[in-house]
């Protein structure tokens, strides 16, 4: 299992400055449930697959209370008017308080400290032209360090599989993609220290100093059950070397049972010989006796 590291900011984590009461009555989204999306399970499997790579291999993110991740749930980019929000598919946002910005339900960048630093959107078919011309200069003006857009069906909606965006001086500029001969195309994030991957249509990670790809939930369940498999094949052969270790240990009694009765039998009849004897001899002294008094009359 190949886990990246991402050090913690120099200056430590961002104190989190709460300088408004938020009225989320006021507000036209309800900050306490995740944001449905029109085309939800288009998406949800290439966003729990993100999600899964980020917790899992990122230094332990639910652990870590410097890291905030989130999917489904709201940014707000205007201080002044909070119904200008947007929620992404997944972001994340380093060396800030976690637990602050969880608390106010909604991430507000101006008291977070930083916006996030990882954002990317799932383009399906109801959101995809929103994801390509709409949602860059939104997430310019959020100040997201780098906007990633992943298309499921390898560029039917996008026209390419995957774009990442960089931002520099207040733009977004394109990341530098590669296609490697086996169709994966991906490119490096600055952000996570890692190659954002398009892998046959799932997203993926993909470490430069290993060169290797960080395991999907996919791949963890399969070896998970793999495991398993393996575990219940030893256990049966055990089982089995048990069961025959019982039938030899008791073939071995019942052997033993036998040779100690037959050398019983032996002994038993020894002792009847010797018996027999006994009495022959017994009888052949008796009968020279009476020759002998006969002889002397």
């Amino acid at each position: 299992m190949t886990i990246i590291k991402i050090a913690s900011p120099a200056a430590g984590m961002i104190e989190y400055r709460k300088m408004d009461e938020i009225d989320y009555n006021s507000l036209d989204f309800d900050p306490y449930e995740s944001v449905k999306k029109p085309d939800g399970m288009e998406e949800h499997l290439e966003q729990l697959a993100m999600l899964h790579l980020l917790r899992a291999y990122f230094v332990d993110y639910d652990n870590r209370a410097d890291v905030f991740w989130d999917y489904n749930s709201n940014i707000c980019y205007d201080r002044n008017d909070l119904t200008r929000h947007i929620s992404p598919d997944v972001y994340v946002a380093f060396g800030v308080d976690a637990a602050a910005i969880r608390s106010r339900l909604i991430y507000l960048p101006w008291e977070a400290g930083k916006p996030p630093d990882f954002v990317m959107e799932i383009a399906t078919l109801s959101t995809w032209r929103e994801d390509m011309e709409i949602k860059p200069a939104i997430y310019e003006t959020v100040g997201a360090r780098e906007y990633w857009t992943f298309d499921p069906t390898g560029g039917r909606y996008c026209g390419v599989p995957l774009i990442g965006r960089s931002l520099a001086n207040g733009k977004y500029r394109n990341i530098e993609l590669t296609s490697e001969p086996d169709g994966v195309l991906k490119g490096y994030s600055d952000v996570l220290g890692a190659s954002v991957a398009w892998n046959g249509g799932e997203p993926r990670l993909y470490d430069r100093a290993s060169g290797q790809y960080l395991e999907s939930h996919k791949e963890i369940a399969a070896a998970r059950t793999r495991a398993e498999a393996a575990r219940r094949i030893a256990e049966t052969q055990r089982d089995a070397m048990a069961a025959q270790l019982d039938i030899t240990e008791t073939q071995l009694a019942a052997e033993v049972r036998a040779r100690i009765a037959a050398e019983r039998g032996r002994e038993a009849e020894a002792r009847a010989r010797a018996a027999e004897q006994s009495a022959a001899q017994e009888e052949i002294s008796r009968l020279r006796e009476l020759i002998r008094r006969i002889r002397n009359r």
